[in-house]
């Protein structure tokens, strides 16, 4: 309070107000959201068309071209134009043919399709927080020993 302007107008009560309602609003989402957690199924096979039909293994393919030289800056710009040529074509990276990948880059090969398969995407992701089998197995087993201990 004492190192506060002489221009500060406001009244230090009423700016508790917003942390409350939002703690208000907090216990209300996490009710609705137990409610959500018991009763979702999950259909697989539309999240992974979703998952596929994007371009979310744009860094991938990205990450292919790196690993066979190019410059990433270079790889950025390949991987855009591809974009590109999907968004064009109404198809993936997955279904765009190698002969399309190659008039664009000669350094593409059969072999980029394993790269930007999905498995081997979210396999690679295995950083705290990243979808990859490991993380999610070390965080499954971190909030199982939670719940075993509350």
């Amino acid at each position: 309070m004492k190192g506060l302007s002489l221009a500060y107008n406001k009244d230090m009560q009423e700016d508790k107000e917003f942390v409350f309602d939002a703690i208000d609003t907090t216990k209300g989402c996490i009710v609705l959201f137990q409610g959500m957690l018991d009763t979702i199924t999950f259909k697989k096979e539309n999240m992974r068309k979703s998952a596929e039909g994007g371009f979310t293994n744009a860094t991938d393919a990205a990450d292919y071209l790196v690993n066979h030289g190019v410059p990433f800056r270079d790889a950025h710009g390949i991987i855009g134009q591809l974009v590109l040529t999907c968004i064009e074509n109404g198809c993936s990276l997955d279904e765009l043919p190698l002969a399309e990948y190659q008039k664009i880059s000669p350094v593409f090969e059969e072999d980029i399709y394993e790269a930007i398969r999905m498995e081997t995407c979210v396999s690679k992701r295995n950083t705290t927080g990243a979808p990859g089998p490991e993380a999610m197995k070390k965080i499954i087993e971190i909030y199982e020993t939670y719940l075993k201990n509350e």
